[in-house]
Order: C-alpha cells, then structure tokens, then sequence
C-alpha cells in the first residue's frame, strides 16, 4: 500500500492533493492521516508532515512554487545570501506581499531556475548558483547557452561562459571571480605533481588554496593540507590559503594582497 508519508517526502513534505492522489494516496488513507495528527492540512488543497520547512508550507500555501534564489537554497546549491523574501513562480500576474514573484512556469525545472537566478540576482549571486547547478547536479552548460540566447541576455550569456565544471567549492567560484574582475589571468584546478589539484593559479605564478572552515575538525583533513602546502612550497609555488569571509566582506582586502604578493614575486625574480 502507498504509504502518505513516502509520497509527500518526494514533495520536500508539502504536497497538494492532486500530487497525493496521483502517488495513489487515496481520500481514506488522508483523513485517516488527518486525524492522527501524522499529516496536517496548512491550506485548501494543501498537506504537509509536521518537520516540512515552514517557508515551503508558506510558499506552497499561497498557492506557489520556490524558484530563483529559493529554489537554489532548497535544492542545496551554492546561495551566498539567502533571500530575505522568498521568490517564488507564479502562472499568473498576481503577487503576493511578502514575497519576489516570478511569472514563470510552476514548477519551475532546475533550469528555470537557475536562468531566473542569472536575470535576477547580482552577477556574483547569480554565478554561484549556476556554477553549483552544473557542479552538483550536472545541469548541462548546452543547456544553458540555448535558454539564453535571445539578444537581451548577453549579460546572462558572459556569466555563464565564466562557468567551471570542475569548480570544487563556492569559496573558489566567489575567488575567481573577484580576481578575473580585477583583471588577472586565473586558471583552475591546476594539477601540481606529487600535491593533486591547485584550486587556482594567477598569472602562472601565484597560488591560491581556498579554505572553508579556518580549522580542521579532523587531524587527517589537517594534515593532508600542511602535506599540499609543503609540496607547493618545495616546488616554489608561493600560495595565498583564502576564507569565505575574506571574499564575501574583504574582496578589495583579498586583490590587495594579491597584487603584493605578485610584486614581490617579480622584484625577486
């Protein structure tokens, strides 16, 4: 038998009933769940499990679906500020207050979304969510090129060709772009021998290793990065380690050490 509880957790834990009947959910087995207090009724139409997110109940309350930047937070994809209203994708004109309404289809695909983010977000913000698309959840750049080739999409289509599959983490997409921004020759996921994978290298002579935490809740995490460290510094690779705040809050602080570091390599050289 259809378990209630199966199909609305292939919902994120609020589904309609249109989507529970078509799971096979039949009308016994809901109000059966209703009173047991296993599901709750949040809206007309609408049911979700006591440990939904409270900001999917709302949004698919009124009736909507996620999309954009929320839709992004919700599929787990790189989100450098989460929104403070949710966006959402409506079929129609109206709006709601409270929330950033998209006309767009409902629900909107991975790539509606991700195409959303790009025309609505700042450039930065909207990368993020695009690179982790193609990263995390192998969203095809094809794919992207063709939804943005009409000819008001040209800032769309630039973000996008800065896009790299083999971006490793969120921290390594918000360097590269400050630093291709301010004009740098940047490469990606560099192989170094006997180290792995540099996350980038500027101007082919400066290193940059992104780190996450600050600290290592692990000693073998901690380790494996003095061990990449020692390599590059025996190869004579000089390499800047970078934080996610120091990107977010300092980029200007970040360039400036770049750039030092760069002149002081060519004063010894």
């Amino acid at each position: 038998m259809i378990k209630i509880n199966d199909v609305l957790a292939d919902y994120d834990g609020v589904a309609r009933a249109k989507h529970l009947a078509a799971g096979g959910v039949s009308d016994f087995q809901l109000k059966a769940a209703l009173a047991s207090g296993a599901v709750a009724r949040v809206s007309r139409g609408v049911y979700a499990l006591p440990t939904a997110d409270p900001q999917l109940v709302a949004i698919r309350s009124l009736p909507a679906e996620p999309t954009c930047v929320s839709a992004a937070q919700f599929d787990g994809l790189w989100v450098l500020e989460p929104p403070e209203q949710q966006h959402v994708a409506l079929t129609h004109s109206r709006s709601y207050p409270g929330f950033v309404c998209h006309r767009a289809p409902a629900p909107p695909t991975l790539l509606d979304a991700v195409v959303q983010s790009l025309r609505c977000l700042p450039e930065l913000d909207g990368l993020v969510i695009a690179e982790s698309a193609v990263v995390l959840k192998g969203l095809p750049l094809s794919a992207l090129r063709q939804r943005l080739s009409g000819r008001n999409d040209a800032r769309e289509r630039r973000i996008v060709a800065s896009i790299v599959p083999q971006s490793q983490s969120v921290i390594e997409c918000m360097a590269r772009f400050q630093l291709r921004r301010a004009g740098f020759h940047v490469e990606s996921q560099v192989n170094i021998p006997g180290m792995g994978h540099l996350d980038l290298m500027v101007d082919g002579r400066l290193g940059i290793e992104t780190d996450g935490a600050g600290f290592h809740m692990d000693r073998t995490s901690f380790e494996e990065d003095r061990r990449r460290w020692n390599v590059t510094t025996r190869l004579g690779v000089p390499t800047l380690v970078v934080s996610y705040p120091l990107l977010k809050y300092r980029p200007q602080e970040f360039i400036a050490m770049v750039r030092e570091a760069l002149s002081r390599l060519s004063a010894a050289a």
